[in-house]
């Protein structure tokens, strides 16, 4: 499906729109970060037209609905190694690389046009601190102090298919709009809530928090 038309000046707009977020977030990044985070969106754009890798295909949406929504959750993720389980086109873990550069994120989806384009970006752009793996979270092995996603159906399902990969002491990380009081009930009585902090997302008109879940 093609994409829509879009004006010359896209880009120029894309990144006033992403320093605005940004300036509101006050979080504040390296001029080369913010030329990393647009050559994503750039990539993404171009991509998406021959490949569909998501649905959202307005540039300016992408910025609010990806790159905005992704670094929300900056100011909760540690300094120890995570992983995103069903990234997609890499989101939220390739924005996470690119502005967390000491921090070890791997990115992890089942559908391979979608994680092919995330390793080319990597290999283009020389994000080591990235790793790709295309799995099934089931399939996967591993220890990662973080396990976040954005992707999952419940809590109890994301739980359920990464517990194998969350490191002793570890987090996981559910991006979410409204807090699940429904999903919450649903886990077991091993996993403990740490805290559901509210995400601050410039342009959104929904509700967002980041559901941070433990093992007791």
């Amino acid at each position: 499906m093609p994409g829509p038309q879009l004006a010359a000046d896209w880009p120029q707009q894309a990144r006033m729109r992403l320093q605005q977020g940004l300036a509101d977030m006050a979080l504040a990044l390296p001029e080369a970060q913010i030329d990393s985070l647009m050559a994503y969106l750039e990539a993404l754009v171009k991509w998406n037209n021959a490949f569909n890798l998501t649905a959202i295909r307005e540039p300016l949406a992408m910025v609010d609905k990806h790159l905005l929504d992704s670094l929300s959750i900056q100011p909760h993720i540690g300094p120890d190694s995570l992983i995103d389980i069903g990234t997609g086109a890499g989101l939220p873990g390739v924005i996470l690389a690119i502005v967390n550069t000491q921090l070890a994120v791997t990115v992890l989806d089942s559908n391979s046009k979608k994680t092919r384009f995330i390793t080319q970006f990597k290999a283009a752009h020389g994000l080591d601190n990235l790793t790709v793996i295309t799995a099934r979270c089931e399939q996967h092995h591993g220890q990662y102090a973080q396990i976040c996603s954005r992707a999952f159906a419940s809590l109890h399902d994301m739980v359920a298919g990464t517990e194998h990969l969350l490191a002793p002491d570890g987090r996981w990380l559910a991006m979410k709009g409204h807090i699940p009081h429904d999903e919450l009930a649903e886990l077991a009585s091993t996993i403990t809530l740490e805290n559901a902090p509210a995400l601050r997302v410039p342009f959104a008109a929904q509700a967002r928090h980041l559901i941070c879940l433990a093992r007791q």
